[in-house]
């Protein structure tokens, strides 16, 4: 049944489109050096016009330049390697900070899971985005205090939905017939209710990519994200939005790439939501 259901996944050319852009970004990140016509940093003297304005896709820069005359398609591409690293990073500590206090809270019950839930509620009152500008002005932005950030104020959603899953999962009949035979909590955990979670932890990692890859960019545009001239989609529209009007690629191409690796790892999500736990359909 598992196998007909992905078969059928595959088969929707919305979820193929996105395994396949879903491959291409990798595949870019993870040979940016090798693929990237240009150094990303490298400013051209020819890279700009008599008056100084960026030039437009052309034979050799294949989507035009920046302010500072570098090859704009280099940049993306070095930036693919920035907003994926950091998506994946991010994502993957915040997933596994929030499985295991929502697991911890849903399996202890008691005076230990509602400190973790209170203090859950707690960062979920805060709105995520001014939490993560907060934080990033505290500490110097780089490329990995930008991951920690995230994975700091993204795990709550995860703890959240891990947690009523465990509640739910430790009064089952299976659970209640380890307890008959003798198994200990630890086994009981690691045996009967740490499996059953795996389809909504992988549904919510894929999920929380997007979400990631977004903030990342936003923190970028904003300043207070990847620092320049590290290549990062966010700030590169950060850098080239004063010419939005004359240069619209500047802003559109990056801005596109988000919206595009955004709603490919979307549509990936809700695939493996669909093969591997059909009745979780409608709600993520």
């Amino acid at each position: 049944m598992a196998k007909g259901r992905t078969g059928r996944l595959l088969r929707d050319p919305l979820i193929l489109l996105a395994f396949v852009t879903i491959a291409l970004l990798l595949a870019a990140a993870v040979l940016a050096p090798l693929v990237a016509p240009f150094d990303p940093d490298e400013q051209f003297f020819d890279g700009l016009t008599l008056e100084g304005a960026p030039l437009p896709p052309g034979e050799r820069f294949w989507l035009g330049t920046d302010l500072l005359g570098r090859d704009l398609l280099s940049r993306l591409i070095f930036g693919a390697r920035t907003s994926l690293v950091i998506g994946i990073v991010a994502n993957g500590a915040a997933v596994a900070i929030g499985t295991l206090l929502g697991v911890v809270a849903g399996f202890a019950g008691g005076w230990t899971g509602t400190v973790i839930m209170r203090f859950t509620d707690l960062m979920m009152a805060f709105p995520a985005l001014l939490l993560a500008i907060a934080l990033a002005a505290i500490f110097s932005p780089s490329l990995w205090i930008v991951a920690l950030v995230i994975a700091l104020v993204n795990w709550v959603q995860v703890a959240r939905v891990t947690y009523t899953e465990t509640r739910g999962l430790k009064e089952r009949e299976f659970v209640e017939a380890g307890r008959a035979l003798g198994a200990g909590p630890l086994r009981i955990l690691l045996t009967h209710v740490l499996p059953h979670l795996l389809p909504t932890v992988l549904v919510w990692a894929t999920l929380g990519i997007a979400t990631t890859v977004l903030l990342e960019a936003t923190l970028s545009f904003l300043g207070v994200g990847v620092r320049p001239p590290t290549p990062s989609w966010g700030n590169i529209i950060f850098e080239n939005q004063t010419y939005f009007a004359t240069a619209p690629w500047l802003v559109f191409i990056p801005g596109s790439a988000i919206l595009l690796t955004a709603l490919a790892f979307n549509l990936l999500g809700d695939a493996l939501r669909d093969a591997l736990d059909p009745t979780q359909r409608g709600r993520t």
